[in-house]
Formats: structure tokens, sequence, C-alpha cells
């Protein structure tokens, strides 16, 4: 009998990579379970902000494997979209996908970098602290989207430009939800720094994604 060579075609790396993600929430589940059922109701209960924003804030556990989680789903699905809106072949493009893991890392690293110095600069870093978690929580919870997305253009409906749309308008009510929480919360602190906090959008919310787009 003669051995049958097997490529490794996309559902293989894009396998490997979604179930290593999901391994990441498995961990955070078991070992954090009561924050884990504060932080899945996370757009409809502010329960998780009003518990863990005052305690342990960005450097916990919870939040890094969480993070993780976000990075490999939300490079994936950057793949995806470019795959689907360019036209190509999924499968010979796995360098194609590191290179948008590279550009992610580098820009969510400068951005988180910037951020925390705003706080140091400002003499302000327990409310940029704040901010910043809240802001990453919500982020962090549109993994979940991104997960289940990316399933469905692997396996269910490959390069379905409904499935982007929907998840990308899903993704921005529930970050909208995660700023006007941030406003309602800090609104004294940013009408008293409105000139900076308009700096603040225009410099490190906006123009970071516009760069980005360009680059990817």
């Amino acid at each position: 009998m003669e051995p049958i060579v097997r490529s490794v075609g996309i559902a293989d790396w894009v396998t490997i990579l979604l179930f290593s993600s999901l391994l990441f929430v498995i961990i955070a589940k078991s070992v954090f379970y009561p924050r884990f059922l504060n932080f899945i109701i996370l757009p409809f209960n502010n329960k998780y902000i009003f518990m863990y924003n005052k305690k342990e804030k960005l450097l916990n556990w919870f939040h890094v494997f969480f993070t993780l989680f976000l990075i490999i789903n939300f490079s994936l699905f950057i793949f995806f979209i470019w795959t689907i809106f360019m036209e190509t072949d999924s499968s010979e493009h796995g360098l194609g996908y590191l290179i948008i893991l590279g550009v992610l890392l580098l820009f969510l690293l400068v951005k988180f970098i910037l951020q925390i110095s705003n706080g140091f600069i400002f003499g302000n870093l327990k409310v940029f602290s704040e901010f910043l978690f809240k802001k990453i929580s919500y982020l962090n919870y549109s993994a979940i989207l991104m997960f289940i997305a990316n399933i469905m253009l692997s396996y269910v409906v490959p390069a379905s430009k409904a499935v982007v749309y929907i998840t990308l308008a899903l993704i921005v009510i529930i970050n909208g939800i995660g700023w006007v929480t941030i406003l309602k919360n800090h609104q004294k602190f940013i009408a008293h720094n409105f000139f900076y906090f308009i700096l603040y959008l225009c410099a490190l919310e906006i123009a970071p994604f516009v760069i980005l787009r360009s680059l990817l």
C-alpha cells in the first residue's frame, strides 16, 4: 500500500489556532469561574466592571488569558477579511497570517505603552488604568464574537461577507456600549480635560487604526 500524501491546508492550521485560543478561555473559566460568569454577561450588566475595576485591574491572569484569546482570534479575523475581500486563496497565505499577527501585536503593544505613558504625563495613572481596564474588557469580550465568526468562516460558510459584516456590526455595538460606560463613569474627568481628551481620541484611538489599515 502506498502512503497517502496529505497536504496541510487552511483547515489544519486554523483548527490548531482556534483550539489553542479556546484553551485560554477554558483555563480562565476553570481558575476564575466566578469572574468568568460576571464577564460573560458584560454587555448586559456592569457587575464585572464594578467588581474588578478597583482591584488587580490590568495585571491579572484572567485578563491575560482573554487578551491572548483576543490576539489570536483578532488576527485570524483580520486574515479572513483580507482573503475574502482581496479574493485570494487563504490556504496559500499562512505567512500572511503571521505578518498580520506580528503587526497586530506591535500595534497593541505600542498603543498600550502610549496610553499608560499618558497616565504618567498627566499625573492620572489611576484614572487611565481604570479607563484601559474597561476598554480592554469590552474588546476582550469582542473576541468571543470573532471566535464564532472564525469558526463559521473556516468550516460553515467560507468566504461569507455577510458573516464579516454582521460580526463587525456586533463588535462596534459591544465596544460602543463600553465607550458609553467609560464616558458616564469618567464624565467629570473628561469635562475638566476635554481638550486633551479630544487629542487622546484622535492620536491614540482613531489614528492607530488608520495606520494599521494602511499597513494591512
